[in-house]
């Protein structure tokens, strides 16, 4: 069986994917090692046999098409997120990682580690793939002579760090949270309150009886409220709710936003109408479909003239697993699923207008995907020189990420659609870390083994559970006691701060609520370019 493994690359890399990835879906008590197993199995089949590799461009597509799917996907959520408290969040975590590598150095040089094994270290504590990936890549173009051994050390100091840098943050969150006494029901309903996350829509219908003579636009504008108006009933007719709809008393009307905002529509307009106007579907009925026509692709929805064009409204935008309340300043992206209400009669011409193509959205256009990956390849190229004559590049890390968060902001030009489906982007993020961590994984198992066993194993794995447990410790205490940042938010940060799904996975169980995801979203990229830049300073400064 080895001798075939040997001969055949492509039989070794699906024989790792497919005993890592059912291992990292074990859990021991509320956490997993998730798709990072997958690294570990890759270590055990190298260390069998030094010859089971996978061929470097398998790593190297394997994080390309990780960083950039990342990057298209966090992107909105970013740019969203700085215009709230985004610049203090993102300072504050870039200061944390700035500690953290001051720290990573002078464990390297209190134990010898030397400046690759450190590198690693930081990387693997603070559970960064792609960081290792620059670090790679930087060694690649300045370690002369060091060869494969310089490339191996790295991996090594990652591959032992890493389980701490998961296991570690999950346990400090679960001792912060028990002696701080964190009530996250009761920041779920602030959080809502000032708007930083997004409470479940409800649908509700309302009998006028105390506004009289004014208009659905005047609402929108004076009103202490998000949300969307849909039908409106005035004498027996049912019909659209337009800006111009003037309402009178006995009318009833129908909307969609959080329950804070209904209740407080509720209280202002009259009572809660006994039978639901959504329940009458003789002229008006409402669908669901799928977002896959390039006309419609990363357009507002008031930049459609809906109702102009078919007497319809978009009430919500499911966004993956998510309802999110429709405006005009929604920007659609492929893979959504609006529901719309119209005219019974003028529902084909509306799957026609958006598409309604389940198909079309696993696929992805190949012109401007390669034109982003392309783009972000030859930024990584550019040589930025360091401090001391060496030179620093974003490399196929950094570069196709910062291309893709641009690509993001822009959304589209022209023709040109720079946005991917949501499902195919998730599958080509998932299929791009399988690769890059199959096969650095294969490429480092005999030196991993060898370290692992001995006394510098025993000591990688100490400063690794010291580097992550300081690092979350003070983002921890500092984020809530001194910054005032709720819990909620915090772990999400932390999560973000480790660029880890594992960590967001466990945070988002212990909230019950999707806080975490907003502040994972808000650090996530600024925490993934620093810790591609600080690990290869890391190697510059301590070689």
């Amino acid at each position: 069986m080895i001798a075939i493994l040997r001969a055949n690359p492509l039989l070794l890399l699906f024989a790792v994917a497919a005993i890592g990835y059912p291992l990292g879906r074990l859990r021991i008590g509320k956490s997993s090692l998730g798709i990072a197993a997958v690294l570990f199995v890759g270590l055990s089949f190298g260390a069998i046999d030094r010859e089971l590799i996978l061929p470097e461009l398998v790593y190297q597509l394997g994080l390309v098409l990780f960083v950039y799917t990342v990057g298209t996907s966090s992107g909105p959520a970013f740019f969203d997120a700085l215009r709230r408290k985004g610049l203090r969040d993102n300072a504050f975590v870039l200061a944390l990682l700035m500690l953290a590598a001051a720290l990573a150095a002078v464990l390297g040089n209190a134990f010898a580690l030397g400046a690759g094994q450190t590198a690693g270290l930081f990387t693997g504590a603070l559970t960064n793939t792609p960081a290792l990936a620059g670090v790679l890549e930087y060694l690649t173009h300045n370690a002369g002579s060091g060869g494969a051994a310089a490339l191996t050390a790295p991996i090594v100091g990652y591959s032992i760090a890493y389980p701490v840098g998961v296991i570690g943050v999950i346990a400090a969150i679960a001792i912060a949270q028990r002696v701080l006494k964190v009530d996250y029901a009761r920041e779920a309903t602030a959080l809502h309150e000032t708007g930083a996350t997004q409470a479940p829509l409800v649908s509700r219908s309302i009998r006028v009886t105390r506004l009289s003579g004014e208009s659905i636009g005047a609402l929108i504008t004076r009103g202490d409220w998000q949300v969307r108006f849909v039908r409106v009933r005035q004498g027996g007719e049912v019909r659209l709710a337009a800006d111009d709809t003037v309402l009178r008393v006995g009318d009833t009307i129908s909307a969609v936003g959080e329950a804070d905002d209904i209740e407080r529509l509720t209280a202002a307009l009259g009572t809660e109408a006994a039978e639901p106007l959504e329940l009458d579907r003789g002229d008006l009925d409402f669908r669901r479909i799928f977002v896959s026509h390039p006309r419609v692709l990363a357009r507002r929805l008031g930049d459609l003239a809906l109702q102009t064009r078919f007497g319809a409204v978009v009430t919500r935008v499911r966004r993956g697993d998510v309802d999110l309340l429709a405006s005009d300043d929604t920007v659609l992206e492929p893979g959504d699923r609006v529901r719309v209400v119209a005219p019974r009669e003028r529902t084909a011409a509306l799957n026609e207008f958006f598409g309604d193509s389940y198909r079309h959205l696993s696929e992805i256009d190949v012109l401007t995907f390669s034109l982003g990956v392309g783009g972000g390849l030859l930024l990584g190229l550019l040589p930025i020189p360091l401090p001391g004559g060496g030179l620093f590049r974003l490399g196929i890390a950094g570069g196709p990420l910062l291309v893709a968060l641009a690509l993001s902001k822009v959304d589209r030009t022209g023709p040109l659609v720079w946005s991917l489906p949501y499902g195919a982007n998730l599958t080509l993020r998932q299929f791009g870390l399988l690769l890059f961590l199959a096969g650095i994984g294969t490429r480092a198992g005999d030196a991993f083994m060898t370290t692992l066993m001995s006394r510098g194993g025993l000591i990688l794995f100490g400063s690794g559970l010291a580097l992550t447990m300081v690092t979350a410790g003070l983002a921890l205490w500092i984020g809530y006691r001194l910054l005032r940042i709720p819990m909620s938010l915090l772990v999400g940060m932390l999560a973000g701060l480790q660029t880890s799904p594992a960590v967001l996975s466990y945070a988002t169980e212990q909230t019950g609520n999707d806080a975490p995801n907003v502040g994972y979203a808000t650090v996530y990229p600024v925490a993934m370019i620093a810790k591609i830049i600080l690990a290869q300073l890391l190697v510059s400064l301590l070689a």
